[in-house]
């Protein structure tokens, strides 16, 4: 038996590739690309390691060409999901007590087929199933995918390490068990990362899932099932569900064996569930853990000292990249009127430059919104703000879906600070900016701090040392991740772990060690060396 204890190295992160025209990357994902657009696969259910077919199917197709159909997928029912469910809970047995090393082995095999491998394949399903450009893609499905594998395993060593001292004639130690039941994991379209650590996490700690995939994000997300079964993993830790969503939720949840619930979504749905697990609580085992991350309104603030250039161009990344379908995404700033001109000139040349299609033309700076009820939602907001007196569109507002679901990069300009699209979560590529009087910025930063329910993300622009200090104290409570002179997206495993609170979730930090001990639950273990024999104490005895 090897009974050594082994500590995981820091990881690395995953290096970017850079898709330069003739690059072997390029050459690679080009063919693939070519490739899976020229077929179209069946996408099973995967339930304790085997395929299902329902026969009750949909179809995956391209949002940025719609009438292009790439897969066709199978649908579960009662029946499958009940099956899940068993098949979860039996490989529970054996996984949850494997040794933790051979658990992180199968993690750091999956990354490397991923980076290697599987590269080209699953960056161009998140292409063609997601309409990610190329370095949207890669930083998503590839890297950031990676790295929360490989910095999983590592935070895992971490949590393991901590044990409590012992004291005279007692030796204390502290077992971290796997939650007893299994994780229902419903993850999201946008980040293919996203969903594999929704499933990932829990499983480095010894757990089981059940998951429900995004329907526009399937494609990718099957053959990230692959890769792990390829990477070793045992038949049932992940079971692979697609289908409707309040079917498969409403079934799962009645389960008495549930132990969690790792979830990335809107609130409405997050909220729904919750109030479904809070109506079960008598029927289950344990009390679920809850992790969430939801919506957000996640702003620009802008200090009269700041540099119009490093506003307007973090502006227009932080709200346009990925069409603004990020939770992250920049989607509501506030400008001094000193500084507006300038930055309102620099905005509106960078968003008429932008180049938007087909996600096979490198130089397209911005694809399709994922589906048409998006699509729909988005362009509410828009047609709001030009009918409103409150507001007027200085870019874009332009949009059509007669071949795929396209949006212009818009930009409003309003002056109530409470405008609809101040608030509200609108999630695609829509930026409204409120200028505020430059005498009357503590206003203007409550009023930044109090306008939405969310706090996920926010950034401030400032050359002032000490309006930065300032901003970020008033703000303290406004984000859960807060960036200073850069974008309020692209936060990177194990250097910004993610996360926010308010109406934007439960904070419980991927990318972090945070996230990774909510799906523990601690036993502690006190053995004494010599019990006592008499029950009385020795003042007793005198």
């Amino acid at each position: 038996m090897n009974n050594a204890i082994y500590n995981f190295p820091v990881p690395q992160n995953e290096a970017v590739l850079n898709y330069m025209k003739g690059s072997p990357e390029r050459i690679a994902l080009e063919k693939e690309l070519q490739k899976q657009m020229s077929q179209k696969i069946e996408i099973p259910l995967i339930i304790g390691g085997k395929e299902i077919r329902t026969g009750d199917t949909g179809t995956v197709c391209m949002p940025h060409r719609h009438s292009h159909v790439l897969a066709t997928y199978h649908k579960a029912t009662e029946k499958e999901v009940r099956l899940a469910v068993e098949a979860a809970l039996n490989a529970h047995k054996i996984w949850s007590n494997l040794t933790w090393t051979i658990r992180a082995s199968i993690l750091l095999k999956a990354a490397e087929l991923i980076s290697t491998k599987y590269r080209a394949v699953i960056n161009a399903a998140n292409m063609l199933g997601q309409s990610k450009n190329f370095y949207q893609a890669e930083i998503d499905s590839v890297c950031e995918t990676i790295d929360f594998l490989k910095y999983n395993t590592y935070f895992a060593g971490k949590i393991y390490e901590i044990q409590p001292r012992s004291a005279y004639n007692q030796l204390n130690r502290m077992e971290f068990r796997a939650l007893e039941g299994f994780i229902f994991s419903v993850t999201p379209f946008n980040f293919t990362s996203i969903a594999s650590n929704l499933n990932m996490a829990p499983v480095m700690m010894g757990n089981t899932t059940v998951w429900k995939p995004a329907t526009s994000a399937l494609l990718s997300n099957y053959y990230l099932m692959k890769v792990f079964m390829e990477a070793g993993l045992p038949d049932g830790v992940i079971n692979f569900v697609p289908g409707k969503g309040s079917l498969i939720g409403n079934t799962v949840l009645k389960s008495p064996d549930l132990a969690g619930l790792h979830f990335t979504g809107s609130n409405r749905t997050f909220n729904q569930l919750w109030s479904q697990v809070a109506a079960n609580l008598s029927a289950y085992k344990s009390y679920p853990r809850l992790v969430g991350e939801t919506g957000g309104k996640n702003f620009i603030f802008v200090h009269p000292s700041a540099d119009a250039m490093e506003v307007a161009v973090n502006a227009v990344r932080g709200a346009f990249e990925y069409q603004g379908q990020k939770c992250s995404a920049a989607s509501r700033m506030y400008v001094p009127e000193s500084l507006w001109p300038a930055i309102k000139k620099l905005i509106l040349e960078m968003t008429n430059d932008i180049k938007m299609g087909d996600i096979t033309d490198p130089y397209n700076f911005m694809n399709a919104v994922i589906d048409e009820n998006a699509f729909d939602t988005i362009t509410s907001y828009i047609d709001f703000a030009k009918n409103s007196p409150e507001a007027k569109i200085i870019a874009g507002g332009f949009y059509d879906k007669s071949e795929g679901y396209f949006i212009r990069p818009t930009v409003i300009e309003t002056v109530n600070p409470k405008f609809k699209t101040m608030e509200e979560e609108i999630f695609g590529p829509v930026l409204t900016v409120f200028v505020y009087k430059d005498n009357d910025m503590e206003n203007a930063i409550d009023l930044c701090d109090t306008t939405s329910p969310y706090g996920l993300t926010g950034a401030v622009f400032a050359k002032d040392r000490s309006a930065v200090v300032h901003l970020c104290e008033k703000l303290r409570n406004a984000t859960g991740n807060f960036y200073i002179n850069d974008k309020p997206t692209g936060a990177i495993v194990g250097l910004q772990p993610f996360g926010g609170s308010r109406a934007s979730g439960t904070n419980d930090k991927a990318g972090g060690e945070f996230n990774l001990i909510r799906w523990v639950s601690p036993r502690t273990i006190k053995e004494t060396f010599i019990p006592a024999t008499e029950y009385r104490y020795p003042y007793m005895l005198e």
